[in-house]
């Protein structure tokens, strides 16, 4: 069963940014790219098509002709059997090296009559390569720990009065939100200092976030629930 709530928490996040910072913002589109990674990770289904007006402005998502594929040419007949959506990452079960389909977007996709790639994609590297996308188009997503994008969904969602998205982020936990960071084996008192670590728990304490919090069944369980240096013990004390 799909985890509605990452996908609807992910899109209602990606929304607030949009609101609060221009287009012409880069770190809006590496914000976006932290977020759809840990949307991801998850049994989620597809989810880009409820906000790909916003994917699209900023620079997440592009969007060609379909014979704007650097394939179109020599692959006419395939491209124009596609009547509905599909990813165009091929897969072969029995290849030695196969890994699963978590690359699947990484060749786009298509949603006839138009063709899809995201920044950072194999797809969208030879839409560089050859041209199709310049300036700061050419330049991939920053690398961002999921942490500082969610530090940022916390400011816009604080000005907007959505004190239930906060609560929705801080409840993943320590480990969720730090996790593949540089501060992910940090200790608390260390942690305390991490600057999107401290601007999310500060707003977490100006909005009350947790007081009234639903139970979303995703709030991690601490280790040690008597071991202060416990990240999760810590995580949610003195809140």
């Amino acid at each position: 069963m799909s985890m509605h709530e990452i996908e609807d928490a992910v899109a209602d996040s990606i929304r607030l940014l949009d609101a609060a910072h221009s287009a012409g913002d880069p770190r809006v589109r590496s914000w976006i790219a932290a977020l759809y990674r840990h949307h991801d990770s998850w049994d989620t289904s597809f989810t880009r098509f409820r906000l790909m007006d916003v994917l699209l402005r900023h620079g997440f998502a592009y969007r060609f002709p379909l014979d704007a594929h650097p394939e179109h040419a020599a692959r006419r007949e395939f491209f124009a059997g596609i009547t509905e959506f599909t990813g165009l990452r091929e897969f072969d079960e029995d290849a030695e090296d196969f890994a699963g389909y978590d690359s699947w977007l990484e060749d786009g996709y298509v949603d006839p009559p138009h063709l899809y790639c995201e920044a950072g994609t194999d797809l969208w590297r030879r839409m560089v390569e050859c041209g199709a996308l310049t300036g700061a188009d050419a330049v991939p997503p920053v690398r961002l720990p999921l942490i500082e994008a969610v530090a940022e969904v916390a400011a816009a969602a604080e000005a907007e009065g959505d004190v239930s998205l906060i609560a929705f982020w801080y409840s993943l936990g320590a480990q969720a939100l730090l996790e593949g960071s540089p501060w992910w084996h940090c200790l608390p008192d260390e942690l305390a200092e991490v600057p999107p670590v401290r601007d999310l728990r500060a707003v977490v304490r100006r909005t009350r976030a947790l007081d009234d919090a639903p139970d979303t069944g995703l709030r991690p369980e601490p280790l040690d629930p008597e071991d202060p240096e416990d990240p999760e013990t810590w995580w949610f004390a003195g809140f």
